[in-house]
């Protein structure tokens, strides 16, 4: 892939190779090359349907790593109604891994991944103990979420429950280094509810939880952005995630993954491709080394593997023609996200006691957010320029230079017009009768 800047993406790779951890070797010479991985969030209850996605992930013109999605009912941990699910054949939307015999996994596995093809596991669980020891189980070496980005978002779980779970979960997961082993462990704090959350917001709680996952032993980490309204604004963004990952993770191998726009989605196939053609565009100007692409079926239903695979290869292509550009100017993003990680890490020592009173005291806020731990004094605007601004900022402590920028109320057509505009811009220039499904 052409790059203006062959400069690894990764902050500081492991200079032992360790015999073991296939997603983190991947990685991490992906990222020093300058190539591009792209990656589904591809999960099926059938074993046999679930092995055909990951070879077709696998065979697709990309760089590709495999995903086992994991199904609501192992998210929040009812595993016998997975089982229960699986067993009479019902659908599901994902892998219920923690329900499936270890020998089915490893056979559905086996001759599909290996050195040249990593499967990562994401699941969505605050509470991922039963999970992680599955993955293990299995032979598996990479997974995803954090203690805030995993409890928030999803249920009414304390956060203090969420941080006591995930610190032993990365000590679980660190111990596989005594093997040989080198686990990974991907942040999904850039992604707090999928849109609407001003980018400062997303860059520091990534930073945050990176940092949460190395006090707990690990050493192989990925710090995640989801785009958002602006691409100007997102360009920023993830170079701010990189400066602040460089002065907080200097021990560690890291690189940064770009999510597809996670929030409504377009409804027109072009418009939807379009989108994730973006999103790649973002990711290699930025130098991200990992993109986790949407599909054209986003807005109706669960998509095909062939839908997958086409998000796959459109992502690739439009990556193709750019070339890593250097930092726009500063609007104040890096600003604010230094801002709230000092601020949080003032609270103490730990990082998890830290993110707790960080919460309690409103020094993070996540707007829109109805979780109880969460202070709900914030909000959030997107302006005439179309981007993500601070409307209220509650008791962030984002320092003098901070704006709000709107003083007027909030209203229900204006929070619809909000979460719709980014599926309406894109679907404007597209087909209006080419609907996606």
């Amino acid at each position: 892939m052409p790059s203006a800047d062959p400069a690894p993406g990764s902050a500081g790779p492991l200079t032992d190779p360790l015999p073991g951890g296939a997603f983190h070797r991947f990685m991490a010479e992906a990222a020093h090359n300058g190539t591009l991985v792209v990656q589904p969030r591809m999960g099926f209850a059938d074993p046999a349907r679930m092995r055909a996605g990951l070879l077709a992930t696998r065979g697709a013109a990309a760089t590709t790593v495999g995903t086992l999605t994991l199904d609501s009912f192992t998210r929040v941990g009812d595993y016998a109604a997975a089982a229960r699910a699986a067993a009479q054949g019902h659908q599901l939307n994902g892998y219920p891994l923690v329900s499936m015999p270890v020998a089915t996994t490893t056979g559905m596995l086996d001759g599909v991944r290996g050195e040249d093809f990593p499967v990562q596991v994401r699941h969505g669980s605050a509470q991922p103990g039963r999970i992680v020891e599955a993955l293990v189980e299995a032979g598996l070496d990479a997974t995803e979420g954090g203690p805030v980005s995993y409890c928030l978002p999803y249920g009414r779980i304390p956060l203090a429950t969420s941080v006591q779970a995930w610190g032993e979960t990365c000590s679980r997961l660190a111990e596989l280094r005594a093997t040989g082993v080198e686990p990974h462990l991907e942040s999904f704090g850039g992604c707090m509810l999928g849109q609407l959350c001003p980018p400062s917001l997303l860059v520091a709680i990534s930073v945050l939880e990176g940092m949460f996952f190395r006090q707990h032993g690990l050493r192989s980490i990925s710090l995640s952005y989801a785009q958002q309204t602006s691409a100007a604004q997102d360009e920023e963004a993830v170079h701010a995630l990189r400066a602040l990952a460089a002065d907080h993770l200097p021990d560690t191998s890291w690189h940064v993954v770009v999510y597809a726009y996670m929030g409504v989605y377009p409804e027109t196939r072009s418009g939807a491709l379009a989108l994730v053609a973006d999103a790649a565009r973002l990711a290699v100007r930025t130098g991200a080394a990992r993109l986790i692409v949407k599909t054209a079926a986003e807005s109706a239903r669960i998509p095909s593997i062939a839908e997958n695979v086409t998000a796959l290869e459109t992502a690739t292509t439009a990556g193709q023609s750019e070339l890593r550009t250097a930092p726009p100017p500063s609007t104040g993003v890096e600003e604010e996200a230094r801002a709230l990680v000092e601020a949080v890490l003032g609270l103490h020592d730990d990082l998890g006691q830290a993110l707790i009173r960080a919460f309690a005291r409103g020094y993070l806020d996540v707007p829109f957010c109805l979780h109880p731990d969460n202070a709900g004094r914030t909000r959030s605007v997107i302006s005439e320029q179309g981007r993500l601004e601070w409307s209220r900022t509650g008791s962030l402590p984002l320092g003098p230079t901070a704006t709000a920028h709107s003083t007027h109320p909030l209203t229900s057509s204006g929070l619809m017009y909000a979460l719709h505009h980014v599926k309406t811009r894109y679907d404007a220039s597209a087909d209006p009768l080419a609907r996606a499904s």
